[in-house]
């Protein structure tokens, strides 16, 4: 979907990367999916909640797969030269914004750090198709698709992401978006205060 922005729902996704941190601690390649990641705000906001935590030798093995239907075509292109307004990037604290970000290409226009940037593969992906792109994540996340979809839709996608975690691994979704109560012997939520489970089984 392409209605996003950096630091949308910050407190889910740096919460979710406080999770998988000590839960990846020691592997060589940590997997977390990002479904319905529009031009990469999402992701690349997931990746700094990632780099703020990990040691900068770590954060080398995290490899996020950031995936969208796009329909316009452009989003691979877009998140690929990592540039985007400046105005799109007030809502960042200023700290992380000086951070991770530098002057682009042209005025007005602000590139993340290549260290971030490293971090993301994006793949035209249709979660409808119900194919996952891997297996293994570490974390799944997705935010702002599962409400378009009709209720047995939603069910299957979250099932075959259940099937794409790595046992123990972590679901995280939009705060307005309940588990589904057929889904409930399959998930655990570990935090009341956001959509943020764990795989059982």
């Amino acid at each position: 979907m392409a209605f996003t922005y950096f630091f949308r729902d910050w407190h889910t996704l740096d919460l979710a990367a406080k999770y998988v941190v000590p839960y990846a601690a020691g592997r060589s390649n940590i997997r977390v999916w990002d479904a319905g990641c529009a031009a990469g705000q999402e992701p690349y906001t997931l990746a700094i909640a990632f780099a703020e935590i990990m040691g900068q030798y770590s954060f080398r093995n995290l490899h996020i797969e950031a995936t969208d239907i796009d329909g316009s075509n452009l989003f691979g292109e877009i998140i690929e030269k990592g540039e985007y307004p400046e105005v799109e990037l007030q809502r960042i604290p200023e700290q992380l914004f000086k951070k991770y970000f530098h002057p682009g290409s042209t005025p007005g226009v602000c590139r993340i750090d290549k260290a971030i940037q490293k971090r993301l593969h994006f793949q035209k992906h249709d979660l409808l198709s119900m194919a996952p792109v891997g297996e293994e994540f570490s974390l799944i996340v997705c935010k702002n698709v599962l409400l378009h979809f009709q209720m047995e839709e939603r069910i299957a996608v979250i099932k075959m992401f259940h099937k794409t975690l790595a046992p123990g691994g972590f679901f995280a979704t939009e705060q307005t978006q309940k588990m589904p109560d057929e889904l409930l012997l399959l998930f655990e939520q570990i935090t009341a205060d956001a959509q943020l489970f764990k795989k059982i089984g």
